[in-house]
C-alpha cells in the first residue's frame, strides 16, 4: 500500500509540472523571469502555510534545515528563474527534455557527495546526455545566441533541481514533505524578493488571465505538485524518484502542440530523445546472472 500511495503521488507530480512548463510558456510574454518566479513561489507559499497552520505540524526539527535552505534556494529559486527565462527563448517541450537530464546529474552529486561512486553506466549516460544537449544547442542555433541561451538556462535549471532533490532527501528523514515544500517555497519567495518591483509591474500589466495562470503555477505544480514529490521521495530513492520524470517531457509535448500549437523540430527531439536515453542509461544497473547450482553428488 505505500507504494501505491507512493506511486500514486508521483503521478500527480508528473502531471502537473508537465502542466508548469506550458503554463511557463504562455505566461512568459507578460512576465520577467524573475517576477514570475516570484509570483508563482508566493501564492505556493500562502497555500502551502494554510496547510501547514491547519495541519499543526509546526516548524521542521533543526536537523532539517540545512537541506531545506538548499533545496528553497537552488531549486525553488534558482531553478524557478532559469527555466522561466529558458522558456522565453525554446519551446516549452524542448525545455523540458533539456531540465530532464537532472536525474543524471543527481547521480552525479550523489557519488560525489553521498559517496556512491561513479559507475560507468554512470558516466556513459552523462555522456550521453551531454551529446544530446549539444544536439538540441545546434538545432536551436539556427534562432541566433538567444536560443542557444536558452538551452544553457534549461541546463541550469537541470543542474539546480538536481542538486535540490540531494539537498532534499537527508532533509525528509526529520521533517515531513508538507513541511520540507512549505519552508522550501518560503525560502525561494525570500531569496526572489529583489523581483518584487518587476512583479508589481508585470501584474499591472499582464491580462487577467495570465495573472490567475501565475497563481495556477503557484498554488498546483508549486503548492501540490512539490508536496507530493517529498511525500513519494521520503518513500523511495531519489534515483527511482528522479527517473519519474521521464514521463514528463511526453506530456509537455502533447499539451504544448494541445494548449500552444509549439512542437519541437525533429533535431531538438533526437537531442532531446538522446539527453533522455543517456539519463535511461545512467539509471540502468547491470544484469546479474543467476550462478548456476552445482549437481549434486550421488
Amino acid at each position: 500500500m505505500p507504494e501505491k500511495r507512493a506511486l500514486a503521488a508521483a503521478t500527480v507530480t508528473v502531471v502537473l509540472w508537465a502542466s508548469a512548463f506550458v503554463g511557463i510558456r504562455a505566461a512568459a510574454p507578460h512576465f520577467a523571469p524573475g517576477s514570475l518566479a516570484l509570483g508563482r513561489l508566493l501564492a505556493g507559499s500562502l497555500v502551502l502555510v494554510v496547510f501547514l497552520l491547519v495541519s499543526k505540524q509546526g516548524l521542521p526539527p533543526r536537523a532539517a534545515w540545512r537541506g531545506i535552505v538548499i533545496s528553497g534556494v537552488l531549486w525553488f529559486g534558482v531553478y524557478m528563474v532559469a527555466l522561466n527565462w529558458g522558456e522565453q527563448l525554446v519551446d516549452a517541450g524542448t525545455a523540458a527534455m533539456l531540465v530532464n537530464v537532472g536525474p543524471a546529474v543527481m547521480a552525479l552529486l550523489a557519488g560525489w557527495l553521498l559517496g556512491e561512486g561513479f559507475p560507468p553506466r554512470l558516466l556513459l549516460g552523462i555522456a550521453v546526455s551531454f551529446a544530446g544537449a549539444v544536439v538540441v544547442g545546434v538545432s536551436m542555433s539556427g534562432g541566433g545566441r538567444s536560443s542557444v541561451l536558452g538551452v544553457v538556462l534549461c541546463l541550469v535549471a537541470a543542474v539546480t533541481y538536481a542538486a535540490g532533490v540531494v539537498a532534499q532527501k537527508p532533509a525528509l528523514r526529520y521533517a515531513s514533505a508538507l513541511q520540507a515544500t512549505t519552508f522550501g517555497c518560503v525560502i525561494g519567495a525570500v531569496a526572489c524578493l529583489p523581483f518584487a518591483g518587476q512583479l508589481v509591474h508585470d501584474v499591472a500589466e499582464a491580462p487577467a488571465g495570465v495573472t490567475l495562470s501565475v497563481v495556477y503555477l503557484g498554488v498546483f505544480p508549486t503548492a501540490v505538485a512539490f508536496t507530493t514529490w517529498a511525500y513519494a521521495l521520503a518513500r523511495t530513492t531519489a534515483g527511482r524518484m528522479g527517473a519519474t520524470t521521464y514521463a514528463v517531457p511526453v506530456v509537455v509535448i502533447l499539451l504544448s502542440w494541445v494548449l500552444l500549437a509549439e512542437v519541437p523540430g525533429w533535431l531538438a527531439l533526437a537531442g532531446g530523445a538522446l539527453c533522455l536515453a543517456g539519463v535511461g542509461v545512467s539509471r540502468s544497473r547491470p544484469r546479474v546472472r543467476p550462478v548456476e547450482a552445482a549437481p549434486a553428488s550421488r
